[in-house]
């Protein structure tokens, strides 16, 4: 049976990650309370955010960028776009 988690990004109980996706206190608390829809959502938000500002995502500026952006996204007020940012169309 799947793991179930109190999603606080979707504000829902949805199935959990299987195992810590991220390194440190982030990552266990990800754990805890995202699910695997909400992160499923976030590596959409950061594969955009990667693309539109160019980052090289082992520079340690870019990641630290990145990890503000996932808290935000999973936790906060969520993360934006870039100003000039044009979804792609279908």
């Amino acid at each position: 049976m799947s793991r179930m988690v109190q999603c606080v990004k979707l504000d829902k109980e949805a199935e959990g990650l299987e195992r810590i996706p991220y390194p440190g206190d982030l990552g266990q608390r990800i754990f805890d309370s995202i699910s695997a829809e909400a992160w499923q959502q976030w590596l959409g938000q950061q594969t955009m955010l990667i693309n539109e500002y160019r980052l090289t995502p082992f520079e340690p500026k870019a990641r630290k960028f990145l990890e503000e952006e996932m808290e935000k996204f999973l936790f906060g007020e969520g993360s934006s776009a870039p100003a000039d940012f044009v979804p792609p169309s279908s």
